[in-house]
């Protein structure tokens, strides 16, 4: 998977990402932006949310189960020092229509334990390199 991201001006970047969506990143007022998207932390735990609810509606599928309405509830704590990351996520998921919860709480587990690349991305070390126009690559 790759994407270019550019700058917009003060703290802003746009973005089109690979399946051809736009996707606007910036700072509060506070920090130097404009408000004029999202934070990037907001959407990782956005994209937590959206891969584990993709997983279960996939797995709930294969059980020939069949949601009326799902949404989640999705709150994330960071640390208070630098690089204030995630410490922890916690989802609440709410499911209506004939869902035996056995079968639920085993697509949940599926997605958290198995599945969700993004909730599993967190939990790893990620190997990160750069290059600067060009130059030869460096690694972090």
């Amino acid at each position: 998977m790759k994407t270019t991201i550019n700058w917009a001006g003060k703290m802003a970047f746009s973005s089109t990402t690979p399946s051809g969506h736009e996707l606007m990143m910036d700072a509060s007022a506070e920090v130097g932006g404009e408000n004029k998207g999202a934070r990037p932390t907001e959407l990782l735990l956005n994209a937590v949310a959206g891969c584990t609810g993709i997983d279960i509606i996939s797995i709930l599928h294969k059980m020939r189960l069949e949601p009326t309405s799902f949404h989640m509830e999705i709150e994330g704590a960071r640390a208070e020092e630098h690089p204030k990351k995630f410490t922890s996520v916690y989802i609440h998921y709410s499911l209506e229509g004939d869902l035996p919860e056995d079968k639920v709480v085993r697509a949940i587990q599926l997605s958290k334990d198995t599945y969700c690349s993004v909730s599993h991305s967190l939990s790893s070390k990620i190997e990160v390199s750069y290059s600067i126009n060009g130059a030869e690559t460096k690694q972090i």
